[in-house]
């Protein structure tokens, strides 16, 4: 073995070892199980809908799950307390609100959770007005369905499972010095298309779609894996990366975005969890309430620009024992506060006072 590859051997799995004291000191609190016969409708997001399946089963006495197709059908047959619907886009058929409006006349409260706010409110100003209570993961968008007439709506910022989203030991094929995943919206383009130079001589990895639309296409296609990446996936990238870049979407409208009421956002995306729930540093773009649910400089880093952004990715890169000091507070914040066990109660408590 090449003294380099014991090393490197040794390092992760100090690493880990670390990572599992961390997760076994802080395991993430179950709340009481609560009388309440609840049906969810799934979107088709694993990472999310996992998440809430395997807590809802723990903090609700019977769990009863539908497609989007059989809304009505379900909910008529099984009687629920109370209907929650994942984001109500996307995959959800044309008759989604017809369904909704005739289980209301069943006498069954509906909630909606909103997990794309605000980049869809030309659609989510529509279907917001057909259920009892609204919870958004976005700042900006609770005064706005409060405008539209809907009388309960409530913040609900989002969170990790993390059985899907743990440190692990990889293979060599998902460790790098930086990781990026997501899709190529312009200011992720824009950015990268800055680092290109900086970046030659790292191990990068920068995967999802449309990456095409770099102009420094050419110097970084050696970094590009094109295509969506599968969460279990993205959990082995997260977890073998020394450090994992976060940039959050552009909230403006354009081709990317159907945000045609201009919202700005405010709020951390899934992945600030999902990055800090695999023992990863991250460096993040800055939003509004970052600071509400991470510390910067103690759970993770920011960067206001790429200059910053080079400086930081240098300095971590050559400081180990300081970014895995952040990972590993990320991580431990992560399960203290950011699970969908510690998410979903405030939302059970909405429903049950209705109940």
């Amino acid at each position: 073995m090449h003294p380099r590859d014991y090393r490197d051997g040794y390092q992760e799995g100090y690493r880990l070892g670390l990572c599992e004291a961390v997760k076994r000191l802080n395991l993430p609190e179950v709340g009481a199980c609560r009388p309440l016969k609840l049906m969810y409708v799934p979107q088709g997001f694993q990472a999310i809908d996992t998440g809430i399946t395997e807590a809802l089963g723990q903090l609700v006495s019977e769990l009863v799950i539908s497609s989007p197709e059989t809304m009505l059908e379900v909910a008529a047959r099984e009687s629920p307390g109370a209907v929650l619907v994942m984001n109500g886009l996307h995959v959800f058929p044309e008759n989604h609100l017809d369904q909704i409006t005739e289980i209301r006349k069943l006498g069954i409260p509906t909630a909606i959770w909103f997990v794309d706010d605000p980049y869809f409110t030309e659609d989510t100003s529509v279907i917001c007005r057909h259920y009892d209570h609204v919870f958004t993961h976005e700042l900006a968008c609770v005064e706005f369905y409060h405008d539209l007439g809907v009388s309960s709506v409530h913040y609900l910022p989002l969170c990790v499972n993390p059985q899907m989203f743990y440190p692990r030991r990889t293979g060599p094929q998902y460790q790098y010095d930086v990781v990026f995943i997501g899709n190529a919206f312009r200011n992720r383009t824009v950015l990268f298309d800055g680092l290109a130079p900086f970046l030659q001589g790292k191990k990068v990895l920068i995967a999802g779609g449309f990456w095409e639309r770099l102009s420094a296409y050419e110097e970084l296609s050696p970094f590009i894996k094109d295509g969506f990446i599968p969460p279990e996936e993205t959990a082995n990238y997260y977890s073998g990366a020394k450090l994992v870049i976060n940039i959050h979407r552009p909230w403006e409208g354009g081709q990317d975005n159907r945000n045609s009421f201009q919202l700005p956002s405010r709020s951390i995306n899934p992945r600030t969890y999902e990055i800090s729930a695999c023992g990863t540093m991250q460096l993040t773009d800055v939003r509004e309430d970052l600071g509400n649910y991470y510390r910067p400089g103690r759970d993770l880093d920011t960067f206001e620009n790429p200059d910053e952004l080079k400086y930081k990715i240098d300095y971590y890169l050559k400081h180990e024992k300081e970014r895995q000091q952040i990972a590993l507070q990320g991580l431990r914040t992560t399960l203290r506060h950011h699970t969908f066990t510690s998410r979903l109660p405030h939302l059970l408590n909405v429903l049950t006072a209705q109940v």
